[in-house]
C-alpha cells in the first residue's frame, strides 16, 4: 500500500495503481472493459446469468460509486474492484 500518490488530471496515480473514473472512458471502451472483466476465468462462479445482465450489474455498481476501475501499470491490466476493497487513501486522494 503506497504512502504517497498524486492526482494527474482526473485520475489517482500511485506507484502501484491508477484509479480511473468510469465517466472518463468512452462508452464503447467502458463496455469492452466490463465485458472483459465479467468473462474472465473465475468470475462467473458457475452462474448462468446472461452476459448482458452481468455487464449491467457492473455498470450499475460503477455508476453508483460502489465499484472502481483500477489500472495496474506493472501488468498493464485493468481490474474492477469494489470500492470497499480499495485502500482508503487512494479514494480520499481521488476525491480531493
Amino acid at each position: 500500500m503506497p504512502a504517497t500518490g498524486s492526482i494527474i488530471g482526473a485520475v489517482y496515480w500511485s506507484p502501484v495503481a491508477v484509479l480511473i473514473p468510469a465517466h472518463l472512458l468512452q462508452a464503447d471502451t467502458l463496455t469492452a472493459l466490463i465485458e472483459d472483466f465479467v468473462t474472465r476465468d473465475g468470475t462467473d462462479n458457475g452462474d448462468e446469468t446472461p452476459l448482458e445482465t452481468r455487464v449491467q450489474r457492473v455498470r450499475r455498481a460503477l455508476d453508483k460509486g460502489e465499484a472502481v476501475i483500477v489500472f495496474d501499470p506493472d501488468s498493464q491490466q485493468c481490474q474492477l474492484a469494489m470500492k470497499r476493497d480499495v485502500p482508503r487513501e487512494w479514494l480520499e486522494a481521488l476525491n480531493d
